[in-house]
């Protein structure tokens, strides 16, 4: 009486039989070469959106639009960011973003926009006087 193989058994031969056959093919052929997938289409600066810009910065007013206001953690004055070179302004909402500058709510904030949302906001924010 032939006894039944473990599960285990069955499995482990269940997964080398795959593995031979592709051993038993002809090695003698070359193998085809993997085709490369084509790279990406470098992207180059965003164009911002003044107008949607206008409409993402409106939370920016509670803070930044108070004339002499200083923030509680860590207390300092918040700078004015109305009229800043759209190049600045992106730069530091990503590093805000990337962690790369320290501060919470701008932190909090900036994690929230994508590359766009950033392109706009400096857009309409170097408009502002």
């Amino acid at each position: 009486m032939m006894r039944p193989l473990p599960l285990a058994a069955c499995l482990a031969l269940a997964a080398a039989l795959p593995m031979a056959a592709m051993n038993a093919q002809d090695v003698s052929a070359p193998a085809e070469a993997p085709v490369p997938a084509p790279a990406p289409a470098a992207q180059g600066p965003l164009t911002g959106n003044a107008d949607n810009g206008k409409l993402l910065t409106y939370t920016c007013q509670g803070c930044h639009g108070v004339v002499g206001y200083k923030n509680a953690y860590p207390s300092y004055k918040v700078p004015r960011i109305g009229g800043q070179s759209s190049e600045y302004l992106s730069a530091a909402l990503t590093e805000y973003k990337h962690g790369n500058r320290k501060h919470p709510t701008m932190q909090a904030q900036s994690e929230s926009f994508s590359d766009q949302d950033i392109a706009d906001i400096a857009a309409f924010l170097s408009t502002v006087k």
